[in-house]
């Protein structure tokens, strides 16, 4: 995304066999936000940008160990969890799993922001 440069960090790092992936929100591939208002279409994208930077390391979901949900509405967030989970990781997860209400993300429109780590 444009804005490494600017902010100076990367959506993802590899070293040895672990995958750090930065904190994903609901952007598309311009930077545009998904789904203003809507946790779970916000949650879907955002674990669609995980995907595609694990596939850059010849990862997939399966191979995320540890993942931290950042939300603005643990209500909004529970709710769509299980359905967006499910689909994401192709089934019932097997990852550790932290999920913390914030006040607010970089952008107002923001609901979510996952960071993960993969093995592979």
């Amino acid at each position: 995304m444009p804005w490494e440069k600017e902010y100076g960090y990367a959506q993802a790092i590899k070293i040895r066999d672990t995958i750090y992936v930065s904190g994903q929100v609901s952007h598309d591939v311009n930077g545009n936000i998904v789904g203003r208002g809507d946790m779970e279409a916000q949650m879907r994208q955002a674990y669609s940008n995980i995907r595609k930077l694990l596939v850059q390391y010849g990862a997939t979901m399966e191979n995320i160990v540890d993942e931290i949900l950042f939300v603005t509405d643990m209500d909004a967030a529970f709710g769509a969890a299980v359905k967006c989970r499910q689909e994401a990781f192709s089934g019932s997860p097997v990852v550790a799993s932290t999920i913390i209400q914030i006040q607010r993300l970089a952008f107002p429109d923001l609901m979510i922001e996952i960071r993960c780590v993969a093995k592979v």
